[in-house]
């Protein structure tokens, strides 16, 4: 069995994630390779920027700790606080200007590990900076290249609670020349992020759902390769999923501590 949702569990090998749907979806390649060249020539004021609101009731998150550092960061960092009575996140005009605007934008884990606005930011040709690697490299595997340095940066969560490491100052180190290779694999992964419009559908490029059920179907053709071998899939371990699929091993590894979930954190 594959189920498909837009996160899946690290520790279930049946579960696999799918982009969740973009406010774009076109109806030709045409329309894709026109958006591509726009966010191409975009000038990007901002050096990074987060949309979302604090999590006090989660006393292990980071959000606290980024709206505090993105209004330290004064002109560098582009803030859409998301608070209660407040409409601003949900209108799409605000998020795309805000990411069109800016080279980096933070996704945080929130109430779950992954976030939509990670897909709204890389329609924008914005670069994502991930916390906790279930907020993408453990999660679209079909989706998103393996190299996740290629596409975006990592910083992990507990070097901003424990080490107050600057993101300011991590993001400003990274050479130019490495920011314009990462945005335009960044701008590369478009067509794959979207849903194009049913009655038209793309020529030559392969959307979401294509993409979607070309993984379906490989998964497919390798159990059926499994199963005439003689593998015995009681052997797999459920817990090191995350790890199977995205490394193809179970030995040890520096996000172990990400997936304890004896020591369960949402960052």
């Amino acid at each position: 069995m594959t189920v498909l949702t837009i996160e899946s569990s690290p520790w279930n090998n049946n579960d696999f994630a799918v982009p969740y749907p973009t406010y774009f979806h076109p109806s030709g390649d045409n329309e894709v390779f026109q958006w591509q060249n726009r966010m191409r020539r975009l000038r990007r004021q901002f050096l990074f920027s987060f949309a979302g609101g604090p999590r006090p009731d989660l006393p292990d998150s980071i959000r606290s700790d980024i709206i505090e550092q993105c209004q330290a960061a004064r002109e560098r960092c582009l803030l859409l606080e998301c608070i209660t009575g407040s409409s601003n996140c949900y209108e799409p005009v605000n998020l795309m200007k805000m990411f069109q605007s800016s080279t980096f934008c933070l996704q945080p884990p929130g109430d779950s590990y992954t976030r939509r606005s990670t897909f709204d930011s890389i329609l924008a040709g914005c670069i994502p900076v991930f916390f906790h690697p279930g907020s993408s490299y453990a999660q679209y595997l079909w989706h998103f290249p393996r190299d996740y340095t290629k596409y975006s940066v990592f910083i992990p969560a507990n070097k901003i609670k424990d080490e107050k490491v600057s993101i300011e100052r991590t993001l400003s180190r990274i050479p130019i020349q490495k920011v314009w290779a990462m945005r335009e694999e960044v701008i590369k992964l478009i067509p794959g992020m979207v849903y194009a419009d049913p009655g038209y559908g793309l020529e030559t490029l392969k959307d979401a759902f294509d993409l979607t059920i070309d993984g379906v179907l490989e998964r497919v053709e390798k159990i059926k390769m499994d199963i005439k071998a003689g593998k015995n899939f009681s052997e797999d371990i459920e817990e090191y999923t995350w790890k199977k699929n995205l490394f193809g091993t179970e030995g040890k590894h520096e996000w172990d501590h990400f997936f304890d979930r004896s020591k369960m954190i949402m960052y």
